[in-house]
């Protein structure tokens, strides 16, 4: 049994950017939104995200503005604690644990207070949740717990937008089911407003949205028929009155009023942005064409900007003439990941489906989307019912010049299969795809796997299989027209096993050999003349993932049957070398090591083994790496490799695994804590550290570099100037909110200014050693010459030039010229 090590299960780039309302900083410069366990600040000009904010353990469910100081942010997790935070300079203040999960949470507008949504009783299987309050003690110290908790709403939504807070924390509007509540906070009095199921024009009056407007007593809702209600006097319980507003044909998903209360802004599936005037609403003003359904609305506190969350995990960020200004793209959350994931070897990006009928470039460094192909290059509806063509297949060769993909005819009744198989070639003038060929039909029946050669040859190889029972070698010929100034590709070679369908396809690391499976049935081929070398038939099962070890292990060819067994055949001998009983839905090699990485996906959780195809014996495992089951996983190479001593953490040196779970979570291992991430204070806040090398350093750098090595001798000659150095760094680069009392730098400050005995020792040292290489200069030149030859027994591996060996008569001149005075250039 493999111990299991400190490798972590953690959520990484890709995260949903629409989970939570976005929150703009008080100037709208910058765009605060939750992304998986982290908190990001995006520039709402550049679009840059400017920081990143690391320290919750689990996913972060609501984030909200500091009312008392503007660039503070209060932050809530699923991990029971409430952080605090300076978001310009990305640091923690302060955190708060109150011992249950927090699903959302909600500014008091006054006060050390704020308000979140939890599961009663903090069981995790609760269906009921209540709103509570939330007494923030004052205290000096970074962690400490909550110990005044007060349940303000025993039975709420566990949507956040069915809750709000009301004009300047006087009132709790929240809404559940066909019933609205009120409650005041300082006279503790409820009001409920309950609707009926269904009016007589057949509408469904269940609440979706609250919000409060932020200077009057009116409150507005949305519901399931697409209505708006905007109610008053709601402190009466027979005196309410409300006004009714239609624009959407479905759901009204978010509502949100202006800063000033002047306008009132609603969102649904019409991806339709509708300002409605706050007293005339019928000169309502209209944003269209958003390009998905809006999720979530913020708007600024200075009134400049808004934003829009849509359900393609993408935020829209407008002006006050309701133009969109910025774009903030995530990882495109479609409702199917069909292609995989895939790596394009030019850009390192992650490859899979986006938009409808596109594939997205995604940036794992960076956490953002590249760019967006149009694959299927036809215009889509989305409307239930709707035939469409989708994205189903795609694959790049091995330099990354060629992508191969194939789409297919989607919706309900289809009569035929129609399918197209699209040939894109990478054209360096416009650095992106060109589609060079079109293959209507490739296969009779559905393509079931597609790969390129995995070699560098000049003309690319790629074989399709499908479930007519085929598998079709498709190659790269100039003979497209009768000029031969083009290239096309056409089918070179056709095999097939029996009438069985051909499931899966691979090419060996050499590319040589060709592996198809046949159902049951493995087959090997020889690339050079297409003969089928050798068949492996094993105990019944069929062949649900196939794939050839690489490097050492490049003799090897692996199998994982639906029966639930890995077959492991050694090519050299066509035997069975090895055979392991376990339920592998994903199989995958590293093309940059020799690991192999096998997904068990169970009926509750999902294990993960890693393994040599040498020996049957896993080198690592971790149990229970998702609850949900996994879709899709990659081996990502690393572009420097990672120093890890553990001998079972090996597979992480050269290549990252990343895989996709059926939430469409993008999820990799890692051996760093949270903490280990977290930048150093000092790096963060030195400007000098972050500053751009300019060609005047690069002219000056081994100068530059030469002084430091003196002053790195200097300050660790006497211990007092290193501490001066620290102390002084950290009381100039640390900003001012965030120091410390005077008392407590004071003693660091003035101990740092004293001199000791030891300092002042080692000064004395110093000049005896000066003293002692003057008198060496003086030495003959034999004993220079023995000198010289010990140590060029042993040479300085670390250097970046090995120095060359001088004349005599060039040690001769370079001793006259060290004792030659140039103190008179001081003067000029």
């Amino acid at each position: 049994m493999v111990a299991e090590g400190d490798v972590r299960v953690v959520r990484c780039g890709g995260s949903r950017l629409n989970y939570r309302r976005a929150v703009f900083t008080a100037d709208g410069k910058y765009l605060l939104c939750v992304s998986g366990d982290f908190i990001k600040l995006y520039s709402t000009s550049t679009e840059e995200c400017i920081h990143v904010l690391q320290g919750h353990k689990n996913l972060v469910t609501g984030i909200e503005l500091n009312p008392q100081n503007h660039l503070q942010l209060y932050s809530c997790s699923l991990d029971g604690t409430i952080k605090l935070w300076d978001f310009m300079d990305g640091i923690l203040i302060k955190t708060f644990s109150v011992g249950c999960k927090l699903l959302a949470l909600y500014n008091a507008k006054n006060g050390n207070c704020v308000y979140a949504i939890t599961p009663k009783n903090n069981n995790e299987a609760s269906d009921t949740f209540q709103l509570i309050s939330i007494k923030l003690p004052k205290s000096v110290d970074q962690e400490c717990e909550v110990t005044q908790l007060t349940v303000i709403f025993d039975d709420v939504s566990e949507s956040p937008k069915c809750t709000a807070v009301g004009r300047d924390g006087e009132y709790i509007a929240t809404a559940r089911g066909l019933n609205l509540f009120v409650f005041y906070l300082k006279s503790k009095k409820l009001f409920r407003i309950p609707l009926s199921a269904t009016s007589k024009k057949g509408t469904n009056n269940n609440f979706t949205v609250v919000t409060c407007h932020p200077e009057e007593d009116c409150i507005a809702t949305g519901h399931e028929d697409g209505r708006i209600r905007l109610w008053r006097n709601f402190n009466h319980k027979q005196e309410y009155t409300y006004t009714s507003l239609h624009w959407h044909h479905d759901a009204v998903m978010d509502l949100a009023f202006s800063a000033q209360g002047t306008k009132l802004l609603s969102g649904g599936i019409e991806s339709v942005l509708v300002q409605w005037p706050f007293g005339s609403e019928s000169n309502r003003e209209y944003l269209p064409r958003l390009g998905a359904a809006i999720e979530h609305i913020s708007t600024s506190p200075d009134g400049s900007l808004l934003c829009t969350s849509h359900v393609d995990n993408k935020i829209s960020i407008i002006n006050a003439s309701l133009r969109v200004s910025a774009i903030i793209q995530g990882l495109v959350k479609g409702n199917d990941v069909k292609t995989g994931l895939t790596i394009d070897p030019r850009s390192k990006a992650l490859v899979l489906n986006g938009k409808p009928g596109h594939l997205q470039f995604y940036s794992l460094q960076n956490d953002k989307q590249l760019y967006n192909l149009d694959i299927v290059q036809h215009e889509f509806v989305q409307q239930a019912g709707l035939q469409y063509f989708d994205l189903v297949k795609a694959v790049f060769s091995t330099r990354g010049d060629w992508l191969a993909t194939v789409e297919e005819l989607q919706g309900q009744d289809i009569d035929g299969l129609e399918m197209q198989l699209k040939l894109w070639e990478f054209e360096d003038k416009s650095q992106s795809f060109v589609l060079n060929t079109t293959i209507n039909m490739p296969h009779e029946d559905q393509v079931t796997c597609l790969c390129f050669q995995d070699s560098e040859i000049d003309s690319p190889i790629l074989v399709t299989t499908g479930k007519d029972g085929l598998f079709k070698v498709w190659m790269l010929r100039d003979d497209s027209d009768i000029y031969k100034e083009s290239s096309g590709w056409i089918c070179d070679f056709v095999g097939s096993y029996h009438g069985n369908k051909a499931t899966n396809c691979c090419f060996s690391s050499d590319g040589s050999l060709l592996a198809v499976s046949f159902e049951d049935i493995v087959t090997v081929w020889e690339t050079n003349t297409w003969d089928l070398k050798e068949t492996f038939c094993q105990p019944p099962g069929k062949i649900r993932n196939l794939c050839f070890g690489r490097m050492k292990s490049a003799k090897y060819l692996l199998a994982s049957t639906d029966d639930g067994f890995i077959n492991c055949w050694n090519l050299l001998t066509c035997a069975l070398e090895w055979r392991a009983q376990l339920n592998v839905s994903i199989l995958l090699s590293d093309s940059s090591s020799e690991y192999i990485a096998a997904f068990s996906c169970g009926s509750e959780s999902t294990n993960l083994f890693v393994f040599k195809p040498d020996k049957p014996n896993p080198v690592y495992i971790q149990k229970d790496v998702c609850r949900e089951k996994v879709q899709w996983a990659v081996f990502v190479p690393r572009d420097v490799p990672e120093s890890i001593h553990s001998e079972s953490h090996h597979w992480l040196i050269r290549s990252q695994l990343y895989f996709l779970t059926e939430n469409q979570e993008l999820m990799t291992f890692s051996t760093e804590s949270p903490e280990e991430k977290l930048t150093p204070l000092s790096k963060q806040l030195a400007v000098e550290e972050s500053m751009p090398v300019t060609p005047f350093h690069i002219l000056l750098g081994k100068r530059r570099q030469q002084e430091q090595d003196l002053e790195t001798e200097k300050i660790s000659a006497g211990s007092h100037k290193a501490q001066g150095v620290v102390a002084i760094r950290e009381l100039l680069h640390t900003p001012a909110h965030v120091l410390p009392a005077a008392s407590v730098l004071c003693t660091m400050f003035v101990n740092s200014l004293l001199i000791s005995k030891q300092a002042k020792s080692a000064g004395e040292g110093s000049k005896d050693v000066d003293m002692e290489s003057e008198k060496s200069e003086d030495e003959s030149e034999e004993e220079v010459e023995e000198i010289r030859e010990e140590h060029e027994l042993f040479p300085d591996a670390f250097s970046e030039e090995i120095p060359q060996k001088l004349l005599k008569s060039q040690e001769k001149e370079l001793r006259r010229i060290r004792k030659t005075d140039y103190s008179w250039i001081s003067a000029l």
